[in-house]
């Protein structure tokens, strides 16, 4: 079990270790420009690839060559996440990232369950189909939880992590998430919510939509990746249940007991955290620290929120980078 209070506790630490000079502040923001390495929506599509699996067929885009780098998205976003960073890694490994069962344009074989176990399974189930043996993961959100349970489950199958803002075992899900459960189990979410964000993306990105909520700067997300992420969730009342049921199996805890099994994970890992997210504590980062024995350290990103590796694709990748090194 773990210690709720050890955990709460740790958070006390937060504020002494994000203070930055100045020169620092401005590295970050200098790498969270965006430049042509990133790939439209267009593009994504014209690249996406589709694995027939038992678990359903499970879209995917891959670019580049050389060991295996895997890309887990967050909710409710799809592998269009990763459009910046993969461009910039696809000269040092084969990249590739699933949109998860439930999202995306991944198409659900019937009676599957879209609990984050359930993905992990997936997980290796299309590694098998695509000949790769062992990965580099690199997570945010709701991937993140799948990254933990697909490291303890499978530990020879991954060389690397690297894990932002996600799920953690004392915050699954984060109080902030009960809402949209609750909301999703009377499949009224994806209306609810969803809907108005697709129809008036100025709507989405204000704060009572997923950019005030999720993304520091204001232009995100942009009119394009609305449609990417939204589009497909909402395109047929079966993806809109589909969307609800996504959100209900986040409940109960899908990573519980699985602090004990992490306490024994041998692959280096790197924890770079936004401190602007209002969504999962802030003391997150120094639990992970603190549970993971081979951990190379916290990187904090003063302001940043939930989906800030979207608006950071250059630091992303530096820190893939410098970890790969390892």
């Amino acid at each position: 079990m773990v210690d709720r209070r050890r955990f709460i506790q740790l958070g006390s630490g937060v504020a002494a270790t994000t203070m930055l000079t100045g020169c620092a502040r401005h590295r970050v923001r200098s790498s969270a420009s965006t430049s042509m390495n990133s790939l439209t929506a267009a593009e994504y599509h014209d690249t996406r690839r589709y694995a027939v699996t038992p678990f359903g067929r499970i879209a995917y885009v891959e670019r580049g060559h050389g060991p295996t780098a895997l890309f887990l998205h967050g909710f409710p976003l799809n592998g269009f996440q990763w459009r910046s960073v993969i461009p910039r890694l696809a000269g040092h490994r084969r990249c590739i990232a699933p949109d998860f069962l439930g999202l995306g344009f991944s198409e659900v074989a019937e009676r599957r369950s879209l609990a984050a176990d359930a993905q992990a399974k997936m997980l290796a189930t299309l590694l098998d189909k695509l000949t790769v043996s062992a990965v580099d993961l690199i997570a945010n959100d709701s991937g993140g939880a799948a990254a933990q349970l697909f490291v303890t489950q499978y530990p020879e199958r991954v060389r690397t992590m690297l894990l932002t803002n996600c799920d953690l075992e004392p915050d699954s899900p984060p109080p902030a998430l009960l809402p949209v459960i609750e909301l999703a189990r009377a499949q009224r979410f994806a209306d609810e919510w969803l809907v108005p964000w697709l129809e008036d993306k100025a709507l989405a990105r204000s704060d009572k939509g997923i950019g005030g909520m999720c993304y520091a700067d204001r232009q995100h997300p942009t009119d394009e990746a609305i449609d990417y992420y939204l589009g497909p969730l909402l395109s047929s009342p079966s993806r809109k249940r589909l969307t609800n049921l996504y959100a209900a199996a986040l409940d109960p805890n899908p990573l519980a007991g699985v602090a004990p099994k992490l306490k024994h994970c041998p692959v280096p890992t790197r924890i770079v955290w936004g401190t602007g997210d209002n969504i999962f504590s802030q003391a997150s980062p120094d639990y992970l620290q603190s549970l993971l024995p081979n951990s190379h350290g916290v990187r904090r990103i003063p302001g940043a929120k939930l989906f800030f590796p979207e608006e950071m694709p250059g630091l992303i990748a530096e820190e893939i980078m410098q970890l790969w090194k390892i």
